[in-house]
């Protein structure tokens, strides 16, 4: 697995939308409310706080509510917002949203598994290929959108991991 362009600007768009979460306040009786309050961010300001250009950026935002990691609302007053609080969705369900599967091959995938005729005598298989894909499964679950939203506080901008991506045989 390698990052790609599309998980960059997924993990940055993310970021800013867990900026944008309001503090909990008082609920509609008055009561002190019991968690954060929504926000809806159009695509337009999120393109602006991004720098993602919003025609690629709605793509990315549409791959993240067809799997839950965002939500929609259409029309005025509409826009963007985290479908649950950072802390609870992890990197790993980014990139399978936006990127499909983690695994660097299909003989190996948990969500995506093909059939292979030597899987049962292939040593890299069972040893090698599957440690990686559960080394990064490991990484990429131990993280979640909250360590994102500490770089979009902090003003950092993944616009330069685009230009250290790797670009195979270039």
């Amino acid at each position: 697995m390698r990052l790609s362009t599309t998980d960059i600007y997924a993990f940055q768009a993310l970021g800013y939308l867990g900026t944008q979460l309001t503090a909990p306040g008082l609920s509609a009786a008055g009561q002190p409310g019991t968690g954060q309050t929504e926000r809806w961010i159009s695509s337009d300001d999120i393109s602006e706080h991004t720098g993602i250009a919003r025609p690629y950026l709605v793509r990315i935002l549409a791959a993240l509510t067809a799997k839950g990691v965002v939500k929609s609302k259409k029309g005025i007053g509409g826009g963007y917002a985290l479908a649950r609080k950072p802390a609870l969705i992890s990197l790993c369900e980014v990139v399978r949203a936006v990127d499909g599967p983690v695994a660097p091959l299909s003989c190996i995938s948990l969500n995506w598994g093909e059939h292979c005729v030597e899987e049962d005598r292939c040593h890299a298989r069972n040893t090698v290929y599957k440690r990686m894909r559960d080394a990064m499964l490991a990484v990429l679950q131990e993280f979640s959108v909250e360590d994102l939203v500490i770089d979009a506080r902090q003003g950092v901008s993944y616009t330069h991991c685009l230009e250290h991506l790797l670009r195979p045989n270039v």
